[in-house]
């Protein structure tokens, strides 16, 4: 080769030495992390289900990464703030996002304009976990023992009857805005700031009807104080096995998940978000932490980043429309 073949040759050869080097970079970077304390920001107020379910995961992750796994409630605005600040954090996987369908498919929806975009600002890692709600009457209200019969019940009493939620848009008032529409039924929604005094109120009669968690409410139902209807996942409830879903019990196309999951900042390097995907996955396989998810009310759902990006962008125009047909209308 003579010497001007070599000259042209040299930067190419210089480039792949340079691409070499930045994938050996990566490949170590994925070995070596975490390099310091993981914080998994939770966009809600502590002791709910999703605080619950993070600091879980957060416990088995720090035990297999040998680095603390700090859980940092940041509420406000239906989840907007805490993904905000994850949105904006160092893309390195170091700081994650413990989203929800609430805070991340329906909650956007509720606003104009955010400052941050569900799908652009964020990395998928893994679903944690899905958290199916229960249809459940005051039975000293309601007559009604199964969905058809509440069906009738309503038809035949139009506006009569109230449904609460934790506040407008959330999945419990679109779980109810569903069902009114493939059942048919007039319902009257009662917004409450929050799912406890919803249930409260639904336990002391002030209102008729809900579809709320199924962590929540467990207790109330064990206690023979609510009665369950049916759930509304596609498949049973591992904390309530005996109650059909709601297409099990007469309303076929019925299909409303609460899910929590784990998002990174979007740009965190791909070596990266796969060894944190895969020992997120390995961490929901641990059988105590199955056991404390389902202690929760719901169910675990590791999957692959792929998967869970495909779900939430089929979700955003979904729960959009419903709350078109709802009639909710987004604020600023």
């Amino acid at each position: 080769m003579n010497k001007q073949n070599r000259s042209r040759l040299s930067p190419i050869a210089r480039l792949a030495a340079g691409l070499c080097l930045w994938a050996a970079g990566l490949a170590a970077m994925a070995q070596s992390f975490p390099a310091k304390p993981v914080t998994l920001v939770v966009p809600f107020p502590p002791g709910a289900a999703t605080d619950a379910i993070a600091r879980t995961v957060a416990q088995e992750l720090a035990a297999k990464w040998g680095q603390p796994v700090v859980v940092e409630n940041r509420a406000g605005a239906t989840g907007s703030i805490g993904s905000n600040f994850v949105a904006r954090s160092a893309p390195d996987g170091h700081t994650m996002l413990v989203a929800t369908s609430s805070s991340h498919t329906m909650g956007p929806n509720l606003f104009k304009k955010l400052p941050w975009d569900p799908v652009a600002d964020f990395a998928p890692v893994s679903l944690l976990a899905w958290a199916p709600n229960v249809l459940e009457v005051n039975p000293d209200k309601v007559s009604a023992k199964t969905v058809p019969e509440l069906i009738e019940l309503l038809k035949a009493n139009p506006g009569k009857y109230t449904f609460a939620s934790s506040g407008t848009g959330s999945s419990i008032h679109l779980a109810g805005e569903m069902f009114k529409s493939l059942a048919g039924v007039d319902m009257v929604h009662v917004p409450y700031r929050g799912a406890a005094p919803a249930v409260a109120d639904l336990l002391g009669g002030q209102v008729d009807i809900m579809f709320d968690t199924v962590a929540l409410s467990l207790p109330h139902i064990k206690a023979g104080k609510l009665r369950p209807l049916a759930v509304t996942t596609t498949r049973r409830s591992s904390a309530l096995p005996d109650i059909p879903t709601m297409q099990e019990a007469g309303l076929p196309g019925y299909e409303m998940a609460a899910w929590i999951g784990l998002l990174a900042p979007a740009g965190v390097p791909a070596d990266v978000l796969a060894k944190i995907s895969a020992d997120v996955r390995a961490a929901l396989n641990a059988p105590a932490v199955k056991e404390r998810i389902l202690g929760a009310g719901a169910d675990v759902a590791a999957t692959t980043p792929e998967a869970f990006g495909a779900l939430i962008k089929e979700e955003l125009p979904k729960y959009a429309a419903l709350m078109r047909q709802a009639g909710i209308q987004p604020g600023d």
